[in-house]
């Protein structure tokens, strides 16, 4: 397993090694005491989700408000995405920055994004499937998230015409 630390503090991507044969293949995406190492503090994931998206949906940008902020483990399993983390961790050197990073069944790559960042991706092909583990429960209450096409953040989502839920088209600027 590949640890490399990103241009922004705290994101981490990770590639696993992948053993292949005639019979397909088989990888560890996730192991508790290798992540925590290259993090330097302890995460408990207490909740999988799983999305299924068309291609050319984009999600996001979301976020939890604190106490309820998550950190996430993202990876695809189906398909690919262009995966998008903005900084809003206040205080921050790197406020408001954000990373793109492709992700996908091919190249198995995993993203850890710790507490205080805004999240979203784009699809790229049909059919993706999208799978992250959470560090707290989703509350409804506390949900939050960013226009995802906020002038000030300058993302290139590299898609002419997004399909976007009417919850991320209202989100705030």
């Amino acid at each position: 397993m590949e640890i490399i630390e990103l241009e922004i503090k705290g994101l981490i991507l990770i590639k696993p090694k992948v053993f292949k044969d005639e019979r397909g293949y088989f990888f560890e995406p996730y192991n508790k005491e290798l992540l925590e190492k290259a993090i330097g503090f302890s995460v408990d994931f207490v909740q999988d989700n799983e999305s299924m998206s068309s291609k050319n949906v984009l999600r996001g940008l979301h976020f939890q408000e604190v106490p309820f902020e998550q950190a996430k483990l993202v990876r695809v399993i189906k398909g690919r995405v262009t995966d998008v983390c903005v900084d809003i961790r206040s205080g921050s050197p790197t406020f408001g920055n954000h990373i793109k990073i492709e992700l996908s069944e091919e190249n198995k790559h995993c993203l850890f994004i710790p507490a205080g960042f805004a999240h979203g991706f784009v699809t790229r092909e049909d059919k993706t499937i999208f799978s992250y583990k959470c560090s707290s429960f989703y509350n409804k209450a506390m949900e939050n998230s960013i226009f995802w096409n906020d002038d000030d953040l300058g993302i290139d989502w590299e898609v002419n015409d997004p399909i976007i839920s009417d919850k991320d088209k209202s989100a705030r600027p």
